[in-house]
């Protein structure tokens, strides 16, 4: 007779059963999405980071292609497309990324790239007139702020 009336009997979830399962998914669900648009928030810094990275490579191989020297023995070339040598890219400010002419490039509007060049003291042995230091340092905001440093010796 058990057998029976176990037969008979409807087999579910209470209403209070189903509506802790409704909070628990909800809960579960917005923890998921919170930690989604925290993500999606974020997924652009990658990117502008490495343009940060290149524009600095890309300044500094420029600079690299001088000489240490002053060809013409003229030093302090006023605008970046004259520039021949190495220290005349001290004190280099652009507002904006742009070509060695100076010509702005399409996108990279929000950088600020600022340029340095000066002696270093004694790399290597070598002396200190003899090494220079180039720091370009590339800021976006209040966010991204990327230097790249290298040395350049006469030798």
């Amino acid at each position: 007779m058990t057998d029976m009336r176990h037969r008979n009997a409807q087999e579910g979830a209470t209403l209070v059963e189903l509506l802790v399962s409704i909070v628990i998914v909800s809960i579960s669900a917005a923890s998921v999405l919170g930690v989604l648009s925290m993500n999606v928030g974020a997924s652009a810094d990658p990117m502008q980071r490495h343009q940060a990275m290149a524009i600095a490579e890309s300044y500094l191989e420029e600079i690299f292609l001088r000489p240490i020297d002053d060809p013409d023995g003229v030093d302090g070339e006023a605008a970046r497309a004259s520039f021949d040598d190495l220290d005349d890219y001290n004190g280099l400010v652009d507002a904006g990324a742009a070509d060695q002419f100076g010509v702005p490039l399409a996108g990279l509007g929000d950088y600020t790239v600022s340029v340095s060049v000066g002696p270093s003291s004694g790399l290597g042995g070598l002396p200190a007139g003899d090494v220079l230091r180039v720091d370009v340092q590339v800021v976006r905001g209040a966010d991204i702020s990327y230097t790249l440093s290298a040395y350049r010796a006469r030798y």
